[in-house]
């Protein structure tokens, strides 16, 4: 039996997680397990795929950084299939599709798998560095607080009675950052209904 597993990392990759669906449907896949979480963050379809899969089957993924954030993670989750007797198929990996039924399959990915994860550190440096020179001109701003950008709908949600883990879900953005943008509407809320006041007066009192 074919088991599928598709990812993306937010709710906005609409046309990446149907194109996921289609592939996996298309490759066979009798059972989709599908999420939409960060690569860093807990994975709960992915171990519920681990824990369906059975002997003989086969867990399928359009690409690689859907499935394993790391290397070693990677390693981890082969060795868990490995130890059901379940395989590993990466539908596009460099252009084929590999699978570890054969110790071949699993060398080319774990080399992969170890070039890929070199290669994000490699690029971490150059953001690093790049960081660097920018904060020493003057001109670094820092990251975009992309759930701020989102106050509005969280607004909109909460004035719906929708809780705080349901508009998470739905907005792709963590409880905390809901709950931080919380605290900003609040603040907001009670900042606009207090009467507007008249600056501190510097200027001496006239003398009598």
């Amino acid at each position: 039996m074919h088991i599928g597993y598709a990812r993306t990392s937010t709710v906005e990759q609409v046309a990446g997680y149907e194109a996921q669906q289609r592939d996996l449907e298309a490759a066979g896949c009798e059972r989709i397990f599908q999420e939409q979480v960060s690569s860093v963050a807990q994975r709960d379809q992915l171990e519920e795929a681990l824990r369906f899969v059975r002997e003989g089957d086969t867990l399928v993924v359009t690409k690689l950084d859907r499935l394993a954030r790391s290397t070693s993670h990677l390693i981890q989750i082969i060795d868990q299939l490995e130890a059901k007797q379940v395989a590993l198929r990466i539908l596009d990996f460099g252009g084929s599709s590999v699978d570890t039924k054969s110790p071949t399959g699993r060398l080319v990915l774990t080399v992969f798998g170890a070039i890929a994860q070199w290669e994000r550190e490699c690029n971490l440096e150059r953001q690093r560095e790049g960081i660097y020179k920018a904060k020493l001109a003057g001109k670094y701003k820092g990251r975009k607080k992309t759930a701020m950008a989102k106050m509005d709908d969280v607004k909109a949600l909460r004035a719906d009675k929708v809780s705080p883990t349901e508009i998470s879900r739905r907005l792709g953005i963590s409880r905390s950052s809901v709950y931080r943008i919380y605290e900003e509407l609040d603040g907001k809320v009670t900042l606009s209904g207090l009467e507007q006041t008249t600056p501190f007066n510097t200027a001496e009192p006239a003398k009598a």
